[in-house]
Order: C-alpha cells, then structure tokens, then sequence
C-alpha cells in the first residue's frame, strides 16, 4: 500500500475522485479548494453520463467506456465509505431518429457496439412505442436505445465523494501550505494557469447553463433530442441541458438562454409543460484545446501533475481518470492515453 503523501487542489469531481483513489490506496491525503467542494462547474445540475458513438474508435473513447463501466462499482464503493447516495443509477438512454439516413447510421452503430462494447451494454434501434411512457416523439417511429448511459446527480455525487472522504479522515481546507506530490484539478482557472505556465493556449472555459425541474420520471431513460440533455433523478426532478457558451461577460449568471433550454424541452417532452423550475444553474466547464482531459506530470514542475479539462463528459471519465492518476503518482506507473498527455497538447497547433 502507498504511504505517500498527496495534496489535490480543487474540489470538483475530478480532485474529489483523485483524492478517493489515492486514499483508498493507503496514500495521506489532504484536498484543497478555496471555494469548497462543487463550487464550480462539477455543482451543476444535468449528470449525463453518456457514451460516444460505437465507431472510430480511438484511445478516448476506449477511456471513457472503461470509466463508465467501472462506474457502478466505484459509485458503490464510496457510497459504502460515506453513506451519502450519488444518485447514479445506470438507466441507459433515447435518441430519437430523424429519417433513414440517421436509422441506417444507427443500425451501422449498433454493430460496432457490438464489436466494441465488450457485451456488457447494447446500442440498438427499437420503435420508440417499445421505450414507455417518457419516450420522445420521433418522425420515424424509430429510437436509439442505449443501455450503457447512466445518470449521475453531480451534486449529490460531490457530497457522497465528501463523506466517503470524511469517513476516512480528510477534510476538504481552504488553504493549505502543500504536502507530498501535489495534484491541479483546478478547472477552467487552472487551463489558464497552464496557459501562462507554458507560454501557449492549453484550453479555457466554456459556459453552460442547466434547470432543474420538478417533474418524477425517477428511474426512466434520460432523453438525448436536437442536443439536448433531459435526464430525471431519482429525487423526482429532473434536469435539462445544457448551453455551450465560449463568449460571456458572467460565468455564474443564467439568463433567456435558461428559458430557451425550458422551451426546447417541452418541445420534445409535451408532458414538461408548467413542470416547476426548482434551479437554475450556470457555471464554466473547463476545456482543453485537445477536447479530451489533460492528465500527467505538469512540465518542469517536479512532483507536481494536473487533472483538467473534463469538459461535459467529467463526471463519466472520473473513476478512470482517478485511477491512472493514482497509478502515476503513488506508483509511478503511466497507463495514460497518449492522446490525454502534455506531449499530445503541445504538439497541436494552437486554435
């Protein structure tokens, strides 16, 4: 077992999961946030956590869909450790189709789902009066159904990684002098620190907005329709997002870009209409100019790495992510994707 100490800084689900992993590896860990735990875009609303298509396959999608079929048991274990529910629960999800060409790409998607999926979870077209009741209209009777989504609320999955945390004696502190290899898992800040660190772009912020409905659906399919998010909890809300948003003035401020993702919803689900809006959310998700997460040894920073960059698809890669971050840095073992890599960023041109 690991007996290194380890100092993560931010408190998002990327640092909280990293901390969880190292911790459960023996490892003496303190999390260090100014700002507290979820405080910034992993305190958002929406918990999608959808795969990428089942074709050119490359090494970020095998990531990700190792991370989300680890994703049951590594909820269960810090559930277990807290006694906090994250509110995960893999439900799978609908696409409608909008005429052939989309049903026969669908079909060809199936068959590498089959290839590629390991058995464990299905892609397949079914008519969408099979799906139930929460099922979204679709002109050719035709949807998607995935088995392999899952639905995590992200606040309640912060708190359970907190108490799981706390149960094994670590606090999350707001200030802290470092101790042992120390870990960035700062956002979308932190990209910007990197940024100015390294002399060249490394990724920025991109806005998002997300409501929070009241409207029991519980343990239905979420909905995934003209790029909308429509996921129900198991509280008897339901969430709806989110905008993607790289010009503002505000990064906290939601506005009729709010009542623009109410108004698509209801749209595709008749039955959201008059549903409560219990919150509004607006927030900045870190994004790497890669487009995939920036994991590894910070450059010319000895004992120092960075965990950034999760972007939409954060809470989905966080127990892989948590993993090969905890590999690195207690064992020195890298199991990190090329593709996620410094080396990878920085031999892209700037854009």
């Amino acid at each position: 077992m690991a007996s290194r100490e380890v100092t993560v800084r931010g408190a998002g689900i990327f640092g909280l999961s990293v901390a969880w992993a190292c911790v459960t590896r023996g490892a003496r860990v303190q999390v260090v946030d100014p700002h507290g735990p979820g405080a910034g875009s992993s305190g958002g609303l929406v918990g999608a956590l959808a795969p990428h298509v089942p074709e050119s396959w490359n090494a970020k999608k095998a990531f990700q869909l190792d991370s989300l079929l680890m994703a049951e048991d590594f909820w269960r274990a810090v559930e277990a450790a807290g006694g906090v529910d994250p509110g995960y629960a893999r439900t799978g999800r609908l696409q409608p189709l909008a005429d052939d060409a989309a049903v026969a790409l669908a079909r060809a998607r199936a068959d590498g789902a089959e290839a590629l999926w390991q058995g464990r979870a299905v892609w397949e077209v079914v008519e969408a009066g099979d799906t139930g009741a929460f099922a979204p209209p679709s002109p050719t009777g035709l949807v998607v159904r995935d088995t392999l989504s899952a639905r995590m609320h992200p606040r309640r999955a912060c708190a359970s990684l907190v108490a799981a945390l706390q149960a094994r004696g670590v606090e999350v502190v707001p200030d802290a002098e470092d101790r042992g290899a120390v870990i960035w898992a700062t956002g979308w800040h932190g990209l910007r620190d990197l940024s100015a660190d390294l002399g060249r772009p490394v990724g920025d912020g991109v806005k998002g907005q997300s409501v929070l409905l009241r409207f029991a659906a519980l343990a239905a399919p979420q909905i995934f329709a003209d790029g909308l998010h429509v996921v129900p909890h198991a509280d008897g809300t339901l969430a709806i997002g989110s905008t993607s948003e790289r010009v503002f003035d505000d990064g906290s401020a939601t506005d009729r870009h709010c009542d623009g993702l109410i108004e698509r919803a209801v749209s595709i689900l008749p039955a959201l209409h008059g549903a409560e809006v219990l919150a509004r959310w607006a927030g900045v998700r870190p994004r790497a100019v890669t487009r995939a997460p920036l994991l590894g040894a910070w450059p010319g920073r000895a004992g120092q790495y960075v965990a950034n960059g999760g972007f939409k698809i954060g809470f989905g890669m966080a127990p892989k992510v948590a993993q090969v971050m905890a590999d690195l840095v207690l064992e020195g073992r890298d199991e990190i994707p090329a593709a996620f890599t410094f080396d990878a960023l920085l031999s892209k041109g700037a854009r």
